[in-house]
């Protein structure tokens, strides 16, 4: 076990489905996987690992934020010899040019964020997808004929703040969405030399204040769920 994940060496798999919110991890171990067993709990943040057409995979929580992401996936990477982690998530647009439940698959994380320089000296303000898995999930795609998206994100420390404009930073790397996750992920895995990828649902546009709706929103992410189930058979 690690400092903060209770499962024992061995009872998580290569490949790790990451979504931020721990019944969102449980929800996808309920209904696409067999054989399951609960890993760990520790701090109400649940992992499961089972099979998916025979493939054995783990899924669990990386809760919100730089600091809760870069904790599980270094853990992930160092104590349980992760080889991939795919992080399945929300973010909000900052262009009308996404509409709700467009699938995105991050290219690159920009991020105002210390988070790279200060934990393994990474200086730059972007950071890209890392190893295969990206391109894994676009040949997914085509293979279901989804429908997605490779851009950039904003990875922003802020979901609230006083100045409603797109923040420089998004504007210069042309990322026409933000969520608070991506950069860190793909930061720990430049740093450690493993395959980090993000599927992000577009759940809100900021500029028309659009959302999706609670009624709306498991139908929505069971797409992206599907779309990283089928891409982890890959691996």
């Amino acid at each position: 076990m690690s400092v903060h994940i209770s499962a024992k060496k061995g009872e998580i798999a290569k490949t790790v489905l990451m979504p931020g919110d721990p019944l969102r991890a449980q929800y996808i171990a309920d209904n696409y996987l067999t054989d399951v067993t609960m890993v760990s709990k520790t701090r109400n943040i649940y992992y499961f690992t089972g099979k998916f057409k025979g493939k054995e995979i783990s899924v669990g929580a990386s809760g919100m934020g730089f600091p809760s992401i870069g904790i599980y996936s270094y853990e992930l990477f160092t104590e349980y010899d992760v080889d991939t982690i795919i992080r399945i998530g929300t973010c909000g647009a900052y262009t009308t040019d996404l509409q709700l439940f467009d699938i995105l698959n991050v290219d690159k994380a920009a991020s105002e964020s210390t988070y790279a320089k200060f934990a393994w000296g990474i200086e730059d303000e972007a950071i890209a997808n890392q190893g295969n898995a990206f391109d894994k999930i676009n040949e997914t795609a085509k293979e279901l004929n989804l429908a997605t998206k490779a851009v950039n994100i904003h990875s922003s420390d802020i979901f609230y703040r006083k100045d409603p404009a797109v923040p420089a930073i998004a504007q210069k790397y042309n990322c026409p969405a933000v969520e608070m996750e991506a950069f860190a992920l793909f930061a720990n895995a430049q740093y450690l030399g493993k395959n980090a990828a993000t599927i992000l649902t577009v759940s809100d546009i900021i500029p028309t204040r659009e959302f999706i709706s609670a009624d709306q929103r498991e139908q929505a992410l069971r797409t992206m769920m599907e779309l990283s189930l089928e891409t982890a058979l890959k691996f």
